[in-house]
């Protein structure tokens, strides 16, 4: 396994947050995309203007191999994060195979929320609510980069 790392859900204000967390740790972004930057969420989409220029992806570096990652969450997409509980637990597999024994290990007895799939960023990846109430994301490198 490559990594596990802390994803953060905010209600439109990941932008706001992370230049914060940025001035106390530190160091660049390693990644910054936004709802409009996601080919599926141009024209004809649900999103509104506004929506398509939040965070849809946002990860900072923090310490050794360690990442802060984020997103906002979209009501157009029925989606509220409530302090609390707008959080994850994020894995970087190292491969598919892997990626599918964790998924399907941890959301034993859960919710899935989204199957494994391949995504446009070109990664495979699913989230899930494990039976403890814990929330998951699992992601795998389809380009071979973690």
């Amino acid at each position: 396994m490559a990594a596990i790392n802390p994803y953060l859900n905010f209600n439109g204000n990941t932008e706001e947050a992370f230049n914060f967390y940025r001035s106390i740790f530190g160091g660049e972004f390693s990644a910054l995309m936004r709802w409009g930057d996601n080919g599926g969420c141009g024209e004809g989409s649900p999103l509104s203007e506004t929506d398509l220029s939040k965070i849809m992806h946002i990860s900072l570096p923090i310490g050794s191999g360690s990442l802060l990652m984020a997103s906002d969450a979209l009501e157009s997409f029925g989606q509220n994060a409530v302090p609390g509980t707008n959080s994850y637990v994020a894995i970087q597999a190292d491969n598919r195979e892997e990626a599918d024994r964790l998924f399907n290990g941890l959301s034993d007895g859960g919710k899935v929320e989204m199957p494994m799939s391949e995504m446009f960023w070109g990664g495979y990846f699913g989230s899930f609510t494990d039976k403890f109430g814990i929330r998951w994301l699992v992601n795998c490198d389809l380009n071979g980069s973690n």
